[in-house]
């Protein structure tokens, strides 16, 4: 088979999954309907992209159109970016700023408008196209923008993050693992394709041909990936409030004068050693979806209080707080020879998690151990 065959077989085949991916995301039943869109048209506006490699055969002569096409690409990380935006943040709403992120797409277009499109259109197009300034520059522009959007992607995940294990103890982090993978896949991605237009310049056409396949393969293969992921996790996770802050942004600033440090430390004592009794006694951690709100209406100490003393004078995540007393439970009943007849599977449910790779994580995190090789030791 001839290099472009296999090219424009590969095309078509990904331009296929990535609408069949979209249609999927647009009908699936979900809470995150503004994630499933905005992922979905990512997933259309990349099988506009692809297209490229044989759209050729339809429009004919329509030059305009091709060069418009290949103008899409740049609402593609736009919308990745707000997507992972939607998805981390369960009160994600689009506002009127956002279409500050359409801008690049405009630009390129008044740009192209003067000595493209119209002079394609009258005939007086005389410079070959990939040699045009306009062209290189959309090039370079696309580049920038992938460059920022996917740094961008990467600074929300680090936030989202550290607001998740301040203030969930959820030790599921399905939200933040796939968003982190899929940010990784898509600049592994990219790097390829941008080496593909490097080569473009080279004068060796046999290897861009090559790498065309290659980048078409790639796209093929990360949107098959996508699908797999979509069906067996079509709820699109869990978000956090954006309103939430660090911990760093809210301390109190520190006054100077003897008195009050010593009063404030006397606080803080008081409430470790309410907050830790409550946890021995009461066992709130039980509760495999308890968030650091709802512990502080339990123990009646405010939310920012609370997130002041766990995160920053306990010197723990809200997240590793609350394991550490689920371990300490399991270990427990791990120890204790009455039960014996219990799994694994039913312990690590009654101490408060939900999953069994993040318990076995987490479990020998704390004791260096496996519960089944600790329960064999004890």
């Amino acid at each position: 088979m001839d290099k472009l065959d296999l090219l424009d077989g590969i095309a078509r085949i990904s331009v296929f999954v990535s609408l069949l991916l979209a249609f999927f995301l647009l009908t699936v039943k979900t809470e995150n309907k503004l994630a499933n869109r905005l992922f979905a048209f990512f997933f259309i506006f990349s099988a506009i992209d692809l297209s490229g490699f044989f759209i050729h055969v339809y429009i004919g002569e329509h030059q305009n159109l091709e060069i418009f096409r290949s103008t899409v690409c740049l609402l593609q990380m736009p919308l990745f970016y707000l997507f992972v935006l939607a998805v981390c943040y369960s009160d994600f709403k689009l506002q009127w700023k956002h279409l500050i992120h359409i801008l690049p797409f405009i630009v390129a277009n008044l740009l192209f408008t003067t000595r493209i499109y119209l002079s394609i259109g009258d005939g007086s197009f005389l410079e070959p196209l990939n040699q045009m300034s306009e062209i290189y520059f959309i090039q370079v522009l696309i580049e920038f923008q992938y460059v920022f959007y996917i740094i961008s992607a990467f600074l929300i995940l680090k936030k989202y993050k550290k607001i998740y294990l301040e203030n969930y103890a959820n030790p599921t982090v399905s939200t933040y693992k796939w968003l982190f993978q899929m940010t990784c896949v898509f600049l592994a991605a990219h790097a390829v394709a941008a080496l593909k237009n490097l080569i473009r310049y080279s004068g060796f056409r046999e290897i861009f041909l090559w790498t065309n396949v290659l980048v078409g393969t790639i796209a093929l293969f990360v949107t098959c990936w996508l699908i797999m992921k979509a069906l067996n996790h079509p709820e699109l996770f869990r978000g956090v409030n954006s309103k939430l802050k660090l911990t760093k942004d809210i301390l109190p600033k520190a006054e100077e004068k003897p008195e009050f440090v010593n009063a404030q430390n006397e606080l803080i004592n008081n409430q470790i050693i309410l907050l830790k009794q409550y946890m021995s006694e009461k066992e709130p951690f039980l509760d495999p979806s308890l968030t650091i709100q709802e512990l502080a209406n339990q123990i009646a100490i405010p939310v920012r209080d609370l997130s002041v003393l766990i995160n920053h004078h306990m010197k723990q995540h809200f997240f590793d707080f609350i394991n550490e007393y689920r371990i300490e439970k399991a270990m427990a009943i791990l120890k204790d020879s009455s039960k014996n007849e219990l799994t694994v599977l039913e312990i690590l449910y009654e101490v408060g998690f939900n999953s069994k790779s993040s318990f076995n994580t987490s479990f020998k995190k704390y004791t260096n151990l496996t519960p089944t090789a600790y329960r064999n030791a004890s």
